[in-house]
């Protein structure tokens, strides 16, 4: 074997392992979030007392990288991605001694949390707007970091001693919903809605083509009014 085959077969074993590690614990991790969202929604339904029949509470269990919790008028869509990723040299975690002492430490898994309009899946409105609120960092180590709006804005960003728990997860789950219900629908300029086509009339009752979500324009990184 020659210097540049030896390289490779190195570089595959070494990054197909630690890539490995990171995707299974990644599972791992997203099967818990399954397991406490049912147990979530079991305790505010308890909570809600007699409200709970009025107040839209569910989880679709979609596949094995998507689990979606209908609460109210939204819908929050927890994504497992199924690749790894290095965090960004840019990124604040890599001025942590955890990753300069060992590079690996930077390969993530990814949970993306998306905000719906409930009524946009149920009435299939394909054309409607979703927002990306939160993302979970996870490395094999379970060492993790959170970017996000509201509280997820400002807390688990100690990527060197957070650790990944039950309860952690827990917390998660209430800060997102929590900001989901709190954050209303408006209506969008009304510029944006003024013209309107003969086919997006026709079919409006059974499949809406009118554009809806909670913030029209939204960028995750740039709007800074999205708190």
């Amino acid at each position: 074997m020659n210097k540049n085959e030896q390289q490779l077969v190195d570089l595959l074993k070494s990054k197909s392992i630690l890539k490995q590690n990171v995707y299974y614990n990644n599972v791992k991790w997203f099967n818990v979030f399954k397991k406490e969202l049912y147990d979530c929604v079991a305790m505010l339904s308890k909570d809600l007392d007699d409200n709970a029949d009025n107040i839209r509470l569910k989880i679709v269990d979609r596949s094995d990288t998507e689990v979606q919790l209908y609460i109210g008028s939204d819908v929050l869509i927890f994504q497992m991605h199924t690749n790894v990723f290095k965090i960004a040299e840019d990124n604040y975690v890599h001025q942590s001694s955890y990753i300069k002492q060992n590079p690996n430490n930077a390969y993530c898994g990814i949970i993306n949390i998306y905000n719906f309009l409930a009524d946009s899946y149920q009435f299939n409105r394909s054309n409607d707007y979703g927002y990306l609120i939160s993302r979970i960092f996870i490395n094999r180590e379970n060492h993790f970091f959170i970017e996000g709006k509201g509280q997820l804005e400002f807390v688990y960003k100690d990527f060197l001693n957070q650790v990944l728990n039950k309860d952690v997860i827990i917390d998660v789950i209430m800060k997102v919903a929590a900001f989901a219900v709190d954050f209303d629908l408006t209506t969008p300029p009304y510029n944006k809605v003024s013209v309107v086509s003969v086919n997006e009339m026709q079919t409006i009752s059974s499949n809406s083509k009118l554009k809806t979500g909670k913030r029209l324009g939204f960028k995750f990184q740039a709007d800074s009014e999205f708190k």
